[in-house]
């Protein structure tokens, strides 16, 4: 590339001996370079072919186009912010100000925010209030983030758990199949102060499933807190064929006040190690930790280090632990974990050897298309009183292989070159590979009616899963304006995935050839 920046900074100095002083000192900026590519066009309508530039200008352009078409033809991989957070409020109304608690200031701004809470008033008068209109927490969240451009996708709610799902208004199109549900564990599963709430999804085809619970209370009460994270597990259902159950989700977030304490250590030696943050002394007592290494279920789940506070038990409107006659032990109580689904999992409850191979098969899709995560951040927050829990926050990176195929509406991204004259009748057509004429598109987009996010170098477009081929093919994207009457941008060719949808529906082959027909017309 350094060979590319030096011949293109010698035919610049062809025509004006000089170069700007920002495309010499950024040489390896996206917009650098598309300056200095609408450059060499004008340069190249009176270049001699005779300057000896000439040849060796071919070349390295003939080495550049290798090199794009190698990373074209690379699986394109999209990478979304989720922010998370989990508290226990105590019943305490939200307090003015939460710009730390969303890390609303960071310049990397989420794609999602998920927030579960526990413990949020649930008085008769409040609840039948909330039941009708928002409730303080929601309404608070939700006045903040919807100026930001996220919109509250789900919600639910159970006594005092909520759970809360936001997104950024770009990423709603692709966001579909949400479900939420709850389980009640309180005077043996009759009473919501305990229990779970859910919200599943497909983010971009993958599923995705947000567990928030409250557990037993107390030390002596490890087994029954795993016991009934067990319970909801196994009796949390959804209207899904892909994943009718938490397990069966690519992506599991369990988080919420699970209780779990830390045993067997003295008071004293808890606060020493708090105070001098020398906190992996206390991780062989934590009750999870020692509770994974015997619980199957539990070893599926990952958690990033505790290298923050114990966030229980507080004294309210301060820093310091519980000072009362009680003076209960620090304990992390307040944890987020996640599960990806098992590459060699299948299902222990079917007897079919028809659904044992149709989950096989489901991972090895998974497999080709993989979903990755990875944590950025796990701590406490220590500025917010109100409870005598802290909140714990957790971001994470979620890595996945974008697809096209007729199971999932898709998002056209395209970088204009040089200006142009758009237009609202300006289109974006899918063609096969080899298509004859402009007439011969499979579907069209109309470019302005279905933008959904624009800035200065990338703008996006919505392309409705209804348009896409079933059959799937080898297929390019042309941008036709309408103004300068043709095709003015066209992509590499990519792979449309035949529809796993339609197979399963027991679709042949000539079946979906005469869909594809219909959707054509």
């Amino acid at each position: 590339m350094d060979e590319i920046n030096q011949l293109l900074g010698n035919v610049e100095r062809v025509r004006s001996e000089s170069l700007c002083s920002d495309a010499t000192q950024s040489t390896g900026s996206k917009q650098v370079l598309l300056h200095r590519l609408n450059q060499l066009l004008t340069c190249v309508d009176d270049f001699d072919a005779k300057h000896e530039l000439h040849e060796k200008m071919v070349k390295t352009l003939d080495n550049a186009f290798l090199f794009c078409g190698k990373r074209a033809n690379t699986p394109r991989k999209d990478r979304f912010r989720l922010h998370m957070v989990t508290w226990n409020v105590a019943t305490a109304d939200p307090p003015d100000d939460v710009t730390l608690l969303l890390h609303l200031n960071s310049p990397k701004r989420p794609d999602l925010y998920v927030i579960g809470l526990q413990e949020v008033y649930s008085g008769p008068l409040r609840f039948v209030s909330d039941a009708v209109f928002n409730d303080p927490w929601s309404h608070l969240f939700m006045s903040i983030l919807a100026p930001r451009n996220y919109v509250k996708v789900s919600s639910i709610r159970m006594q005092g758990l909520l759970l809360l799902f936001f997104s950024k208004l770009q990423h709603v199109p692709f966001i579909s199949d949400i479900q939420a549900t709850y389980t009640r564990t309180g005077i043996f599963g009759y009473w919501g102060n305990k229990g779970g709430v859910s919200i599943r999804l497909s983010f971009y085809g993958h599923m995705l499933c947000f567990l928030n619970c409250h557990l037993a209370a107390h030390m002596k009460y490890a087994s029954e807190r795993v016991d009934e994270f067990e319970y909801i597990m196994d009796t949390q259902t959804f209207a899904c064929k892909k994943a009718p159950r938490i397990a069966d989700h690519n992506l599991v977030f369990w988080f919420g006040d699970l209780n779990f304490r830390i045993q067997d250590h003295g008071m004293h030696f808890v606060r020493t190690c708090i105070n001098n943050q020398t906190y992996n002394l206390l991780w062989s007592k934590d009750q999870l930790i020692m509770m994974k290494k015997k619980e199957q279920m539990l070893q599926d789940f990952e958690e990033g280090p505790l290298d923050f506070q114990p966030t229980y038990k507080f004294d309210l409107n301060s820093d310091t632990y519980d000072s009362s006659g009680k003076k209960r032990k620090p304990a992390w109580t307040d944890r987020i974990l996640w599960r990806l689904r098992p590459k060699d999992q299948t299902s222990d409850k079917q007897d079919d050897n028809s659904e044992v191979v149709k989950k096989v098969k489901e991972l090895e899709e998974d497999e080709e298309y993989p979903l990755r995560i990875r944590q950025d951040l796990y701590t406490s927050n220590m500025e917010f009183s109100i409870s005598d829990h802290k909140p714990v926050i957790g971001i994470f990176t979620l890595e996945a292989e974008g697809e096209w195929s007729a199971d999932i509406d898709a998002m056209v991204l395209y970088s204009p070159l040089q200006p142009f004259p758009s237009s609202t009748w300006d289109w974006i057509g899918l063609y096969k590979v080899g298509f004859n004429s402009l007439t011969d598109y499979i579907t069209y987009t109309w470019v302005k009616d279905d933008e959904v996010a624009f800035n200065e170098e990338v703008i996006q477009v919505y392309v409705s899963k209804e348009e896409i081929p079933v059959q799937g093919g080898e297929c390019v994207l042309c941008y036709y304006s309408s103004t300068l009457r043709g095709i003015i941008g066209i992509s590499e060719p990519f792979k449309v995935h035949e529809s796993k949808v339609a197979i399963e529906e027991g679709l042949l082959h000539d079946q979906i050839n005469r869909l594809d027909q219909l959707v054509a017309s």
